[in-house]
C-alpha cells in the first residue's frame, strides 16, 4: 500500500504540490483579503463593488507575491532566470485577476456573500492558474535528441 502510494505520488507529484502550494497560496492571500475587509470596511460580507475591487486587489497581489516563489520552487523547479519567468507569471496571473474581479462582482451581485463567493472564485482562479503556469510561465522546453 506505501509503495502504491508513492508510485501514485511520483506520477502525480506536480499536481499534487500545485494543490497543496494553491492552499497556502488562498490562506495567506485570504488572510491578507480579510484582514483588510475588517481594517478598511469594517469587515462587510457584502462589498460594494468598489470595496470588491479593492479587497480583489488586495486578494491578487498577495497571492501572486507568495505564489510565484512557491511555485517555482516547490511546484515546477524552475532554474530559468527569474527575469524571464517573473514577468509571464505576473501577466498570466493578470488574466485570472480579471476573472476574479468578475466573478465576485457578478457573485455578489447577486448577494452570494462575501465568503461563498471568494470559495467558488479561488476554485476557477486556481484552475486557470495552473494551466497558465505549465503552458506559459514554467514550461520545460523539450530537449532535441542528437543524431540519430
Amino acid at each position: 500500500m506505501i509503495e502504491k502510494c508513492k508510485i501514485l505520488y511520483r506520477k502525480y507529484e506536480e499536481i499534487i504540490v500545485y494543490l497543496i502550494v494553491g492552499v497556502l497560496t488562498t490562506i495567506v492571500s485570504w488572510a491578507a483579503k480579510f484582514i483588510a475587509n475588517a481594517l478598511l470596511f469594517h469587515n462587510t460580507m457584502y462589498p460594494t463593488p468598489f470595496e470588491n475591487t479593492v479587497l480583489s486587489t488586495i486578494n491578487w497581489t498577495t497571492g501572486v507575491i507568495f505564489a510565484y516563489f512557491t511555485n517555482r520552487r516547490f511546484v515546477f523547479k524552475s532554474k530559468e532566470p527569474m527575469r524571464k519567468e517573473a514577468p509571464k507569471f505576473v501577466l498570466s496571473r493578470v488574466s485570472t485577476w480579471i476573472l476574479d474581479i468578475v466573478v465576485m462582482q457578478i457573485l455578489t451581485a447577486l448577494n452570494i456573500n462575501l465568503v461563498i463567493a471568494s470559495v467558488i472564485s479561488a476554485v476557477l482562479v486556481t484552475i486557470a492558474n495552473y494551466v497558465f503556469s505549465k503552458l506559459f510561465v514554467f514550461h520545460k522546453k523539450e530537449k532535441a535528441d542528437g543524431p540519430k
